[in-house]
């Protein structure tokens, strides 16, 4: 068994966070009426959680191919921070969508 250095952990911890404070920054944005702030921030939180899901699939890929891990409490946390954190990009794009209707009715 192969052990997940807390580097690589918090790096998941990192960009998930940056990806979730991205999309909670295009909503307000999009509150405002900056829909095109807000898509920025969209994308920017597309690309935080790019980086931190390329890290989890590396890890996937490695247990994989025989190579399990011992996982730990930090890394449930890693796992659990970011699939929240893309719950929320995903809720974002709702949000921002929904402002962009209003806006234009409105």
């Amino acid at each position: 068994m192969t052990t997940i250095s807390e580097e690589t952990i918090f790096q998941i911890i990192l960009h998930g966070g940056d990806g979730k404070s991205h999309a909670m920054e295009a909503i307000a944005l999009a509150k405002t009426g900056d829909i095109e702030g807000a898509e920025a921030k969209l994308k920017n939180a597309e690309e935080a959680l790019n980086q931190a899901h390329r890290i989890q699939t590396s890890l996937i890929q490695e247990e994989v191919r025989g190579n399990n891990a011992t996982i730990s409490l930090l890394m449930v946390h890693a796992q659990d921070h970011l699939m929240n954190s893309i719950t929320v990009k995903d809720l974002a794009r709702e949000f921002v969508d929904m402002y962009k209707v209003i806006l234009k009715k409105g």
